[in-house]
Order: C-alpha cells, then structure tokens, then sequence
C-alpha cells in the first residue's frame, strides 16, 4: 500500500487537498464560527495566488523533493530512527511526531527571532481566517521552512511515506484549525486535549502580542500543553491581525509580499 501510493503521490496529495478544501470551505459557508466584514473575493484570489506563487518557487530552487531527500536518507541509512525497524508502525508514528515537534519549534523560532519575525508577519496580518489563511505565508519563510525540513529528514531518517503522510496531515490541518467554522464548545473542549483546534488558532492570530505568541502548535497540542504555551481562553473580545497592518490593502497579494520590509522592529 505504501509503494502504491508513493507511486501516485501526486494524485493522492492533491486529491486529499482539495477534498479537504471544499469540505472545509463548505463548512463555513453552512456553518461559519462568525460572519467575516471583509471580501471573501480580494482575500481568496491573494492568498490561493500565494500558493501557486510558492509552489512554482519551490520546484525551481529544489530540484528534490522532501520525500527524494528522505528516499537518498534511506539509501545512506541516515538518522537516528534507524534504530527502529524501518517497516514497523512505530518507526511510522514516531517520524510523525517527531516531525510535528519540528514544526512547533520551528513556529516559536519565527516568533522569537527578529528577522524571522518580519516574514512570519505577512500570515499574521491576515485580517480574517478562514480555509484559505493556511496557505498565506511568505515565498521566503517557504524556503527557510523547506531548509529546516530537509534537515530534520537528514536528521531522523523518517522514511519517505512518512514525509509524504505528515505533509498531507500538516496541510490538511493547516486548513482546519484556520477555517472560519463553528464547533460546538462542549466537543472543542475535548478535541484540543489533542489537537489544535480553530478556536485555540484564532488566538495566535489575536492583535495582541501576549496571545499571538502563544499556541504555537499546527497539529498535537501536547507541546503547547507541556511546554507552556498552551492559552485556552482569549482576553476579551478577540480582533485578529496585526496593530499596524489594518489597511485592506494588506489583503491583496502585491502588499502582502512588501510586509516584511515595511517596518524595521517587531510588532509589540
């Protein structure tokens, strides 16, 4: 089953994506959380422009893909999960782990350091989430991220159907902890003992600096619960975006790629 999807990788990614997309996008219509004041037109055709901006990016400037680097891993028998028997589930289920911890660690570095911050702003200056906002991230934080991941495959060893079932969790998850879509609280509640929910996201995208740099999770909200950046309730009333990127201008996609060289500090 795993040669055969490797085999239809392609189909099998971008079938899942947009399966989960429509889904997710049809949810919000019949259910949204809250009604959006701002065009659901000039904010979809920027940031899905941003995802086949940063995907023909990334096919230029990385001639192997993730799960290729992790396929050359496998040949030279590199990482630290070659300890694991390869086809055992475990070596499996602790590759996606691992690589989930990757990615909350790298989000509280985009956070932390400043010119790192500068690129992390362009998604946080989205005005509204929903489906979409999953996708909005700078063509350079795209890079650095595809870097970092490189070397955490380097690193553990995970195997190719691993890289490929994490990205299609990651990007799956992406869009549902962003969707606009309402969640009875009573199941919310239990559902964030696991994973991030939309409610616990929609506080990372809060306008203050004391909520948006907490939950920093994507997927599991084990890190933010163990490693204390788990914020279950938000203060007050909850505005998303940035203090400073509040002109709409910001929702199209020439003024989203000029955010991290319009100022020179962190926003506070």
């Amino acid at each position: 089953m795993e040669t055969w999807i490797l085999q239809k990788e392609v189909f099998f990614r971008l079938g899942i994506f947009f399966g989960l997309f429509l889904f997710f996008a049809l949810w919000e219509a019949l259910f949204p959380d809250h009604k959006s004041p701002y065009s659901k037109t000039t904010r979809w055709t920027s940031n899905m422009g941003l995802v086949l901006l940063n995907n023909l990016i990334v096919r230029v400037l990385f001639p192997v893909t993730a799960i290729g680097l992790a396929e050359f891993a496998a040949t030279r028998q590199f990482g630290f999960l070659r300890l694991l028997n390869p086809g055992d589930w475990v070596y499996i289920l602790v590759g996606l782990v691992f690589l989930d911890f990757v990615i909350y660690l790298q989000h509280v570095l985009f956070h932390s350091i400043p010119v790192l911050w500068k690129l992390h702003q362009m998604h946080h200056a989205d005005l509204e989430l929903d489906v979409t906002s999953g996708t909005r991230f700078h063509p350079i934080e795209i890079i650095i991220s595809m870097l970092i991941k490189w070397s955490a495959i380097l690193l553990s060893g995970v195997s190719p159907f691993t890289v490929l079932l994490f990205e299609v969790i990651l990007n799956g998850m992406a869009m549902f902890n962003h969707s606009n879509i309402y969640i009875p609280a009573a199941f919310d509640r239990v559902l964030r003992y696991i994973v991030i929910t939309p409610s616990l996201h929609r506080i990372h995208h809060s306008v203050l600096v004391s909520e948006y740099n907490m939950n920093y999770g994507f997927n599991l909200s084990i890190w933010d619960r163990l490693l204390g950046t788990l914020k279950n309730e938000a203060k007050g009333s909850l505005t998303l975006g940035l203090p400073i990127f509040r002109d709409p201008k910001y929702l199209r996609i020439d003024w989203m790629l000029r955010i991290p060289f319009t100022i020179n500090k962190k926003v506070e």
